[in-house]
Order: structure tokens, then C-alpha cells, then sequence
């Protein structure tokens, strides 16, 4: 078995050790690892068929032994009562450890676009930050880290995403298992002189039998760096309706190298999107109106919660995707309440923790979980025995309010032709009207607008949704962006318009039967093309 790189290396990541460690995890996970993509779309087929979901049965025992705990987690991921997120550039690292925030998530995921530049570079920041020495210079400003930071933790990508420049024996390498072996190899001992640990994110797991083979792979980590068993820590985003019903198990599964469990409420709506996508009740209406207050996601928060303080789990709230505005004093006001409520509702929920999107949102965040936490570092003595949700609950879509509107039609489009055109650009986290979209929201709007399309849905205005209607409204739509941006000359050679329109369309106008998983496979492959272009000039 022969890795073979096909890109330049930033900074000696794939040395002989990262190699060794990269070709092991790629001989045995990588079977299990296509085995467990095919069942998702084998259940995909089973809804599309009528079929629903439910609790297992199988898995009866673990859910009712009241015994059972995940490991103590480590002392130095106690308290994280704010978390900031982000891409892995140098500006955004250093920005983010910065912020007030007690943890950084650095984000190889959906807010990061996977050019080899951010994926591999983005290894060499979080080292540099790490120790400390990470710089950064921009338009005459610069940046430098300050004492005493964020502790960092780092979402890995989906099990799904594949990394072609790293390949094994002429087959790329997931990029999950690149994600997370090169960052504990090149940073564990540094981690431990600063009394961190390799602390991670995993996202868009579907099941327990997905959390088992992510334990295999903390395993095989820490075997091959003489690592002890648990110093890999991981807190998993529960963003899938299937997901949803296996909390238990999830945490089950990994609880030797368990943190907690995530409410990552943008992808869960676009998995409702994509589970159900052939079932009329499951049609949601706009989405600036599916808070997570609504009945489904309220469920859904509740059980966050009390699953993860039964079994001694941190639960950490959702991402508040509000920018406040420098600029204008009446919108920054209106954000940073948006923040301070959405924020109240969690801390009283029994949240442990929350995510924001922007350094300005940092402190009314904090705030809100300083209220009710006091000095405490967080509230897992706050058990939700009130809680009893059901498979009902959980699926309660059609208990959703709201209109379909020729608004929301057009600034589904408008988003994901934008945010496209920003992930061609290397930038996966684009700030849009006021929100910071990442592939998660950009989901949501191209998938919302082929569920429309399929189940015949009528706006407010009386106008069917159809596939001529959305090819339309995409045609003004990138005329307003143009408009807007105002540098024709720039936003053709870099912005891609026409490329960013017809990825849209692709994804969102595939077919009754046709709904493509993500969005960023056939991006990824146009991605490639731009890299090889720009290598070869």
C-alpha cells in the first residue's frame, strides 16, 4: 500500500510517520467506511418508499441502562460556554482565538471550501497557533494572537467528502481521516504542554454504527502515536434526522473519546429536506420561519439535552448565523438581540454551551450563559427527566407555520448562487444580507427549492414553483448579485457567475428522482478544474 501525494507539501505534513498512520486508517476503515455510505442511501430508499423512522429496537438495552456514563471529560474542556467557529485561514484563526470565545472551532468543513491550499495550509495555522508563532498581514494591518486564547478544537469533514490530491494505491483518501490524523500527529505533544488534548468535531453522522467506525479511527490514532486510550476527544453534531433517534448509541459508541453532543440545527433541516423529500406533509415553508422553536426542532433541542446530562455529556447549542453590523447602528442592535434571545433560550434550555458565527457576537452570547451558569463551568446537574420525546415529536414537520413566498423562493436562490460563487473562490464562509451562510445554509436553499418543485407547491402570489420559474427568478437573481458587487470585470474572471448559476440549478433542478446528497460533490469536482487551470498558468 502506497500513498502517493499530488499536491505540494506546506510544511512537512506527510512525513513518514503521517504516511504510515494515513495508509493504515485507509486499509482498515476505508471498506467500512463505503459500506456505511451506501446504507445511508439504502434508507434514503427505504423513505422514499414510505418508509419512516424510529427508535431501534435493536439498541433497546443501551437506551434503557441507566448505568452506563461517558468518560470524565478532560478538565480543560469544562467550561465552553461560547464557542466561535470558523474556516482555517490565518486572519480567521487568529481573529477567532481572539474573540472572548472559551473555544475555537476551526472548521475543515462546511465553512471551509476544500482547496488544497485551505485544507493543507490550513493544517500548518492551527499548528503555528498552537505555538503560538501564527502572523498574519493584511492591507497594512496585523495580526498577532493574544495571551491566553480559545482553546482549539477542529471539525474534521464528512465521511462523505474525499480528498483527491492524497491518494492510496490510485484511490483518494477520505477526507475525514486526513483531517484528524495530521492534526493529532503534528500537534498532539504541543496540545499537551498547553494541557489540551486533540479535541474534535465529527460531522453528519448518520448512525451508531458511523460513531463505531469514527472509534476505531481515535483508536488507530492513538495506537500508532503511543497515545493512551481517550485522548482524543470528539463532540458530534447531531445534523441528521436519522441521527436524531441514535443519540444514545452515538454516544455509547464513542464514550471513551466522547465530549458531547452538538445541535447542529442547519444541516438537520436540510436532512428533514432530504430524508423526506417524498413525503407532501415533510414540505417545509420558507425558511427565514423554521426557528428552533418550531415543534419538530423544539424536539429535537429538548432531546439534545436530556440525553447528553443522563450520560454526563456536554450538549452544545446551535450556530446564531447573525453578523452584527459595524456600519449601521439600528441593524447591529437588531443582531445582537437576535443573538441575546436566541442564546437566553438555550442557557435555559440546559445548554452547556452555544456556537456563534462572528466575534461581535461573542459577548451578548456570553452574557446570556453567564446568567444562568453563574461560576459554574457547566449545567450537566440540570437533568431533563421532563423530557419523554417521540418518534412523533421529532417528525412533526407538517406542525410548522408559515408561507410559502415568492421572497423566499428568490432569496433561496439568491443564497446559493452567492455562496457557490464564494466556495469556487477558496471561501466557505460567506457573509450574506446579514447571515453568515456556510454549505449548510446553501443546503437548505437549493434543497428547499427542489422539494418545492417537487410537490407542486403554489407562493403566496398564486405562481406554481416550477423548474422554468426557477431557471427565471436564477436570472435575475445573479443580474441583482452583479448589480450589487458592481466590479463587472472582477466578479466575472473570480466570481464564476455563470458557473455558480448552472452548479444551482444542477443541484437544485435534478429530477424527481434525481436529489443529489450534497451539494459540494459536483462543486468539488468544478473546484478541481479551477485548481488545475490556475496550476497551469
Amino acid at each position: 500500500m502506497t500513498l502517493e501525494l499530488k499536491a505540494a507539501d506546506p510544511g512537512d505534513l506527510f512525513d513518514d510517520v503521517s504516511v504510515r498512520l494515513l495508509e493504515r486508517m485507509h486499509a482498515e476503515l476505508d471498506h467500512d467506511r463505503v459500506e456505511l455510505l451506501r446504507a445511508r442511501l439504502e434508507n434514503r430508499k427505504r423513505l422514499d418508499e414510505g418508509g419512516s423512522l424510529d427508535f431501534l429496537e435493536e439498541t433497546r438495552a443501551v437506551r434503557e441502562d441507566p448505568e452506563w456514563r461517558i468518560s470524565p471529560v478532560p478538565g480543560a474542556l469544562q467550561d465552553r460556554r461560547v464557542e466561535i467557529t470558523g474556516p482555517t485561514n490565518a486572519k480567521m484563526v487568529i481573529n477567532a482565538l481572539n474573540s472572548g470565545a472559551r473555544c475555537f472551532m476551526a472548521d475543515f468543513e462546511d465553512s471551509n471550501s476544500p482547496t488544497w491550499a485551505n485544507m493543507a495550509e490550513g493544517q500548518v495555522n492551527l499548528s503555528k497557533a498552537i505555538r503560538g508563532t501564527l502572523e498574519h498581514e493584511e492591507n497594512g494591518k496585523e495580526y498577532r494572537l493574544e495571551p491566553d486564547g480559545a482553546l482549539l478544537l477542529v471539525r474534521s469533514r464528512g465521511l462523505h467528502l474525499m480528498e483527491r490530491h492524497v491518494q492510496i494505491d490510485g484511490a483518494p483518501l477520505a477526507g475525514a481521516w486526513m483531517d484528524a490524523a495530521l492534526y493529532v500527529r503534528h500537534n498532539h505533544e504541543a496540545l499537551a504542554e498547553r494541557g489540551w488534548g486533540p479535541y474534535f468535531y465529527v460531522p453528519k453522522l448518520e448512525s451508531h454504527l458511523e460513531a463505531r467506525l469514527w472509534n476505531r479511527a481515535f483508536e488507530i490514532i492513538e495506537d500508532e502515536l503511543g497515545l493512551e486510550r481517550g485522548t482524543c476527544r470528539c463532540t458530534v453534531l447531531i445534523e441528521t434526522i436519522p441521527a436524531a433517534f441514535e443519540m444514545e448509541e452515538i454516544l455509547y459508541e464513542l464514550r471513551e473519546h466522547m465530549a458531547g453532543l452538538n445541535a447542529g440545527r442547519w444541516d438537520y433541516l436540510f436532512s428533514m429536506i432530504k430524508c423526506f423529500r417524498e413525503r407532501p406533509e415533510f414540505v417545509l415553508p420558507d425558511r427565514n420561519v423554521v426557528g428552533m422553536t418550531v415543534p419538530f426542532m423544539h424536539a429535537y433541542s429538548e432531546q439534545v439535552v436530556a440525553v447528553c446530562h443522563r450520560r454526563g455529556a456536554h450538549a452544545m447549542g446551535g450556530m446564531s448565523a447573525v453578523i452584527p453590523s459595524r456600519s449601521d447602528p439600528d441593524a447591529n442592535q437588531r443582531a445582537l438581540e437576535a443573538v441575546a434571545s436566541d442564546k437566553q433560550r438555550e442557557a435555559e434550555a440546559g445548554f452547556d454551551g452555544t456556537w456563534v458565527a462572528h466575534p461581535d457576537s461573542v459577548a451578548p452570547a456570553l452574557e446570556e450563559f453567564d446568567k444562568v451558569l453563574g461560576d459554574r463551568p457547566h449545567q450537566l446537574d440540570k437533568l431533563r427527566d421532563d423530557v419523554q420525546t417521540t418518534a412523533e415529536q421529532l417528525l412533526a414537520v407538517s406542525e410548522t407555520e408559515g408561507g410559502h413566498t415568492a421572497e423566499g423562493l428568490h432569496m433561496n436562490v439568491n443564497i446559493g448562487i452567492q455562496y457557490i460563487s464564494s466556495w469556487l473562490r477558496g471561501n466557505g464562509a460567506a457573509g450574506i444580507y446579514g447571515l453568515m451562510e456556510d454549505a449548510a445554509t446553501a443546503e437548505i436553499s437549493r434543497g428547499q427549492v427542489w422539494q418545492w418543485i417537487r410537490h407542486g407547491v403554489t407562493l403566496d402570489d398564486g405562481t406554481p414553483v416550477t423548474p422554468d420559474l426557477v431557471r427565471e427568478v436564477a436570472a435575475e437573481e445573479l443580474e441583482k448579485i452583479r448589480a450589487e458587487i458592481g466590479d463587472d470585470e472582477w466578479f466575472e474572471r473570480e466570481g464564476r457567475p455563470e458557473l455558480s448559476r448552472e452548479l444551482f440549478e444542477q443541484v437544485a433542478l435534478s429530477g424527481d428522482d434525481q436529489f443529489l446528497e450534497f451539494l459540494t460533490l459536483p462543486a468539488y469536482e468544478r473546484l478541481l478544474e479551477i485548481e488545475g487551470a490556475q496550476a497551469a498558468r
